[in-house]
């Protein structure tokens, strides 16, 4: 009989807490994608680290005015974040297709973003080599 009680306490405290977990979220996406914008790599560790996320988990839950964060960071030419973006995210969330069916590297090339540091990294990640062009 006392369970009962308890267990509406417990649920009705619980409500409560949902909603601000919520606001927390929605703040800490809008950190995550201004300090990518921001190429700033040092705040976005330390957002992730306080927030007890790892980027792996998250990645493909987030998005910046519709881009996924290496894109964001493709596009804001935020090389620093970029590549470590692509160094703590596992090879097959790499190689997969994106919202459009696009890989990152399809959608790089396709954008003239070959060159760049954020590619290379992401080929290092997915085992292939980066200067096997030159070759």
């Amino acid at each position: 009989m006392r369970l009962l009680p308890v267990a509406i306490a417990a649920l009705i405290a619980a409500s409560f807490v949902s909603a601000p977990a919520i606001a927390d979220t929605d703040q800490l996406v809008a950190n995550i994608c201004d300090y990518v914008k921001s190429d700033d790599k040092n705040r976005l560790r330390k957002k992730m680290k306080e927030s007890r996320v790892k980027l792996r988990n998250i990645y493909s839950s987030i998005s910046c005015d519709g881009s996924s964060l290496l894109r964001t960071a493709y596009k804001s030419n935020a090389g620093n974040v970029g590549e470590f973006i692509a160094k703590r995210m596992p090879s097959s969330d790499l190689a997969a297709p994106e919202a459009d069916g696009k890989t990152i590297l399809d959608w790089a090339s396709a954008n003239g973003h070959d060159a760049s540091e954020i590619t290379t990294a992401i080929k290092g990640r997915l085992g292939g080599s980066a200067e096997s062009d030159d070759e």
